[in-house]
C-alpha cells in the first residue's frame, strides 16, 4: 500500500481505535454552580394574638423568626422584633404558640420548643425557658387568669406549667399512652384542657394537685380547644365536642373542620372552616353550625380569630393575611401581610419543577415561585397549602397540596389554578406525584394523618377531577414514594410502617409493592431489609428499583425487579429524592451539608456543600441535554454541574 493512502487512512484508523465519535470535550473549568437568589420569598405565619388594639404575629420558615406588632386600628405593622437563638442545638423558625399574659406577649418555637416574650412596653425580647432539645415543637400555649401558662409540646406529648412571676416549670407527663401531639390547650382558674392530636383525646388536668382525667373522645385527632363558660369546646375533624366541665352532658355535633374558634359575649361561637377558610357560628344547643360568611381567603389556614369592639370579626392566616369581616354585612376586606409592612425572607421550599427553557416553579407555603428563565424575572402567586410534589402535563402543572389533601391544577401560561378536588379517605399527606401519559392520568402516593396507618394510591383524572382512591393498597403502611413503568403498566409503590405517625406499628418494615394499572391490583410485595421501617423515596431504572430509605442512616438499594433480591447497596449522607437523567440514576441527599450522588453499583459524590435548607425533600431537576441541575444551595436557587466526570462541586 502506498504512503499516500496510509495517509488518507490515518484518520478512519484513529477513529476506530477511539471508538465512536464522542461528544464534545467536558468543560470542568470554574466554580461549577450559579446563584440565582432566594428560592421561595415568604411572609407566612403561625403564631397571632391580640391585645388592646394591636395584633402580634410570628413568621414561619425565616431564620430568625420575627414577631411582628400590628395596629389594628391603621392595619399597619408598626414594630418587628427578631426572636434570638438560644444556647440549645438548633435555631427556631417560627413559632405556632402564642398567648397575652400579663400585658406581655409570650412565643413557643420550633423546631427548637423554646419559651420566649416580648415586652410591648419596651420592645425587648426574651428568651425564657426550654421544654426539650431539636426538633421538639410548642404548639399551643395558653394563659391562666393568675398569668401562668400552659404549654402543650412535641414529641413528648405533655403539658408544661411555666410562672412567669418566678421562672419555674413543671409538666404533668404524658397524657395518654403513645401521644405525642398536645396540639390545643386552654385554661381557667382551676384546669387546663388539652387536646391530643394522635389519640383524639380531651383531658383536663387539675391545676393544683396535677390529676389527669378524660372529658371526651373523639373520632379522630383534636385540634381545637377553648374556654366556653361551664363549658369546653373541642374540634375534632368535623365533630365539636361540646361538654360541661365536669365532663357531663356530652355533645357531639357533626359540623365541619374548624381551625380557629373565638367566643362572642352573648355566647356565640364563630370559627373557620377548613379547608375553604369559610365561617360559621355555633351555639351550644345548635344542631349544627350556621354559615356566616363565604371564605375572605380562599383556602386559607386560619391562625387566630378575635372580634373588635365594634363587632368586627379579625383573622390572621396561614399564608401570611390578615382580614376584617363584618359580620352584620358579610362583607370582607383582606391584607396581605407583606404589603402592610411584615418583613419577608427566604423559606425553605417545599418543592421544585423545571419547564425547560420557559420556567423554574418553586413550591413554598401557601405560595408559587416562579423564575423566568426566557427573562430572568421572577413572580409569586399564592396557592392553598403546601406543594409537597409538582408534575407536569403539557401547559399544566399539578400540585400535591398539604394539609388539604387536594390536587391543584396550574396553567403556566397564566397562572390560573383549578382544584380538581380531594382524596379523602383520611389522605391529608400526598407525598409524590407522577403522570402517566399511557392513560392520561395522575398517580398520586399518600399518608394519613394521625394514628391511622393506611395510605393510598390515588389515581386521579387531570380533565375531570374523578379520583379512584385505593386506600391500603400496601396493608397497614402509608405511602412515601412511587415510580412509573409506563411501558409496562406497573407502578411501584414505597411504603412507611409508621402511617400517619401516631399509631402503632404493625410492621418493622416498609414494602416495597408493584401494582397494575390496568386490573388494579397488587402483583407482588417484598420487604427488602428487615427493621427498615421508611422508604423516602423510590426510582425504577434498566430493571431496578433504586430506592432510599428515610430514617436508617441513609441507606440505599438496588433491587433487581426480575429476582426481587438487592444487587447494589450502600450508605449515603442522608435521605431525599432520586431522579433518573441521561440514562444515570442520582440522588441528593439532607446532612452532611447536603450533597448530591450519582448511583450504580456504588455511590459517586458529586457535589456537597449545598446545604440542608429544603423543607420536604431534596431535589434536582435536570436541563435537557447537559448534566447541569437546577436545585438549591442553602436557601437560593441555583444551578449545579453535577457531570460525573468532573470533581466534586463545593459551593
Amino acid at each position: 500500500m502506498s504512503r499516500l493512502r496510509l495517509l488518507a487512512l490515518a484518520p478512519l484508523i484513529t477513529c476506530l481505535i477511539a471508538g465512536p465519535a464522542a461528544a464534545a470535550p467536558v468543560n470542568c473549568d470554574g466554580p461549577g454552580y450559579e446563584r440565582f437568589g432566594p428560592a421561595s420569598v415568604t411572609g407566612a405565619i403561625v403564631g397571632a394574638a391580640v391585645h388592646e388594639g394591636h395584633a402580634y404575629v410570628v413568621t414561619r420558615g425565616l431564620k430568625p423568626p420575627v414577631l411582628a406588632e400590628i395596629d389594628l386600628a391603621t392595619d399597619k405593622v408598626v414594630r418587628t422584633a427578631p426572636l434570638p437563638d438560644g444556647p440549645a442545638d438548633g435555631e427556631p423558625e417560627g413559632g405556632w404558640a402564642t398567648a397575652v399574659s400579663g400585658g406581655k406577649v409570650y412565643v413557643g418555637t420550633y423546631p427548637v420548643p423554646d419559651l420566649y416574650r416580648f415586652d410591648p412596653a419596651t420592645g425587648k425580647v426574651e428568651r425564657l425557658y426550654s421544654f426539650g432539645r431539636k426538633g421538639g415543637f410548642v404548639w399551643s400555649l395558653a394563659a391562666a387568669p393568675d398569668g401562668k401558662l400552659y404549654a402543650g409540646t412535641y414529641p413528648d406529648g405533655k403539658v408544661w406549667e411555666y410562672d412567669p412571676a418566678t421562672g419555674a416549670a413543671r409538666n404533668f407527663g404524658v397524657l395518654a399512652p403513645g401521644e405525642r401531639y398536645v396540639r390545643a390547650v386552654a385554661a381557667d382558674a382551676t384546669t387546663v384542657y388539652a387536646g391530643l392530636l394522635d389519640k383524639g383525646k380531651l383531658m383536663a388536668i387539675n391545676r393544683a394537685d396535677g390529676k389527669v382525667r378524660e372529658l371526651a373522645q373523639g373520632p379522630t385527632g383534636i385540634g381545637v380547644v377553648a374556654d366556653h363558660g361551664d363549658r369546653v369546646l373541642a374540634v375534632s375533624g368535623s365533630t365539636i365536642i361540646d361538654v360541661r366541665k365536669d365532663g357531663t352532658d356530652l355533645k357531639k355535633v357533626e359540623a365541619v373542620q374548624l381551625d380557629a374558634l373565638t367566643e362572642a359575649a352573648d355566647g356565640t361561637v364563630y370559627g373557620t372552616s377548613r379547608p375553604d377558610g369559610a365561617v360559621y357560628r355555633y351555639r351550644t344547643g345548635d344542631s349544627g353550625v350556621t354559615k356566616v360568611a363565604d371564605p375572605p381567603s380562599e383556602g386559607d389556614e386560619t391562625r387566630r380569630l378575635a372580634l373588635t369592639d365594634d363587632g368586627t370579626l379579625v383573622g390572621f392566616s396561614g399564608s401570611g393575611g390578615m382580614w376584617r369581616l363584618d359580620l352584620s354585612t358579610g362583607a370582607a376586606r383582606f391584607f396581605d401581610l407583606i404589603d402592610i409592612g411584615l418583613p419577608s425572607g427566604p423559606e425553605r421550599p417545599q418543592s421544585m419543577l423545571l419547564v425547560p427553557n420557559r420556567a423554574v416553579y418553586i413550591g413554598g407555603h401557601f405560595s408559587m415561585e416562579v423564575r423566568d428563565l426566557r427573562t430572568g424575572g421572577k413572580r409569586r402567586f399564592r396557592v392553598p397549602g403546601e406543594p409537597k410534589d409538582l408534575v407536569r402535563r403539557g401547559n399544566k402543572i399539578y400540585a400535591a397540596i398539604y394539609p388539604s389533601g387536594q390536587v391543584l391544577e396550574i396553567d403556566i401560561r397564566t397562572d390560573r389554578l383549578r382544584s380538581l378536588g380531594y382524596l379523602g379517605h383520611g389522605q391529608q399527606r400526598p407525598w409524590d406525584i407522577e403522570y402517566d401519559p399511557v392513560t392520561d392520568k395522575l398517580l398520586v402516593a399518600s399518608a394519613p394523618l394521625g394514628a391511622k396507618l393506611n395510605g393510598a394510591l390515588s389515581i386521579v383524572d387531570p380533565d375531570t377531577g374523578e379520583m379512584d382512591v385505593d386506600e391500603g393498597v400496601i396493608p397497614d403502611e402509608s405511602l412515601m414514594s412511587l415510580s412509573l413503568d409506563s411501558a409496562n403498566g406497573v407502578v411501584y409503590l414505597g411504603g412507611d410502617v409508621l402511617g400517619g405517625g401516631g399509631g402503632t406499628p404493625t410492621k418493622t418494615a416498609a414494602s416495597i409493592a408493584a401494582f397494575d394499572l390496568k386490573t388494579r391490583k397488587v402483583l407482588w410485595q417484598t420487604d427488602p431489609i428487615p427493621d427498615h421501617r421508611t422508604f423516602q423515596d423510590i426510582k425504577v431504572h434498566d430493571g431496578l428499583l433504586y430506592a432510599v430509605y428515610k430514617r436508617d442512616s441513609g441507606t440505599w438499594i438496588a433491587l433487581d425487579l426480575a429476582t426481587r433480591t438487592i444487587k447494589h447497596r450502600g450508605t449515603l449522607s442522608g435521605y431525599g429524592e432520586l431522579t433518573v437523567h441521561r440514562d444515570r440514576v442520582f440522588a441528593q441527599t439532607f446532612f452532611g451539608g447536603g450533597n448530591a450522588y450519582e448511583l450504580g453499583s456504588e455511590a459517586k459524590q458529586l457535589a456537597t456543600g449545598l446545604g440542608d435548607e429544603w423543607y420536604t425533600n431534596p431535589q434536582l431537576h435536570f436541563e435537557p441535554g447537559s448534566f447541569n441541575a437546577w436545585t438549591l444551595v442553602g436557601r437560593e436557587l441555583a444551578k449545579v454541574r453535577l457531570d460525573p466526570s468532573c470533581p466534586v462541586v463545593t459551593p
